[in-house]
Formats: structure tokens, C-alpha cells, sequence
């Protein structure tokens, strides 16, 4: 395996990690802002497992699937775009206070339980 697709799963593994851990600290905003970014990152190494090129500083996680040519089903993709939303509201919050009510301890769980589905159904597609 290349240094640079390992050095991306390292960092993503560490990502899930820190999702787990603001998940048991009841901080389910952060839970979920963990939970893309491990995504996002494990997509970066397979788009440079893929490509063997660096992947582009992009957020996106729908453009990074593309990039990875990767084929998900419907289930997956829904969430992918659903969590793609979810990280800009964490990212640029208009309205705190709601945040808060939206990202219950039991959205939280739900998206870091679906992240872990897709995380490693990514990770084993490269190793």
C-alpha cells in the first residue's frame, strides 16, 4: 500500500475514532461533523489508491465517490448526501440553539452507525 493512501486511512480510522468518542461525551454536533470527516478522508485514499494522484481539497463527499469511481447502492448514496448536508450546517451554523434539538443523542447514533457501514465498506474496497 502507498504511504499516502495509508497515511489517509490512519488519519480517517483516527476521525471514526474521535466520532466515537464525541458520541460518548454527548457532543452530537461534533459527532456528526467526526463522522464526515472520516468519510471524507477514507474516500481521499481510495481516490489516490484509484488515481495515483492527491486527492483534491474538496468537502464534497458525492464528488469524491465519482473521483474514487466507486458504485453505491441507493441506501449509500442517500446517506452520503444526506451527511454532505448535514457538515455544512455544522460547518457555517445560522441557528445554534436548533442545531442543538436537530442533532439528538439518537441522530447521532444513527449516522455514526450508518458512517461505520459506509467507512468500511470504502476501506476494505482498498485494502
Amino acid at each position: 500500500m502507498k504511504k499516502e493512501v495509508k497515511n489517509w486511512l490512519d488519519s480517517a480510522d483516527y476521525d471514526l475514532e474521535t466520532a466515537e468518542y464525541m458520541f460518548k461525551t454527548g457532543r452530537y454536533i461534533y459527532t456528526i461533523f467526526m463522522c464526515h470527516l472520516a468519510l471524507e478522508k477514507v474516500l481521499k485514499a481510495k481516490v489516490e489508491d484509484v488515481t495515483g494522484k492527491t486527492p483534491p481539497k474538496t468537502h464534497d463527499l458525492e464528488y469524491l465517490v465519482g473521483l474514487a469511481k466507486l458504485s453505491l447502492d441507493e441506501d449509500m448514496e442517500r446517506f452520503i448526501a444526506e451527511l454532505s448536508n448535514l457538515s455544512v450546517v455544522t460547518r457555517y451554523p445560522t441557528d445554534f440553539q436548533r442545531m442543538l434539538k436537530d442533532f439528538s443523542r439518537e441522530r447521532a447514533e444513527s449516522v455514526l452507525k450508518k458512517t461505520k457501514e459506509v467507512f468500511q465498506w470504502i476501506k476494505k474496497s482498498i485494502v
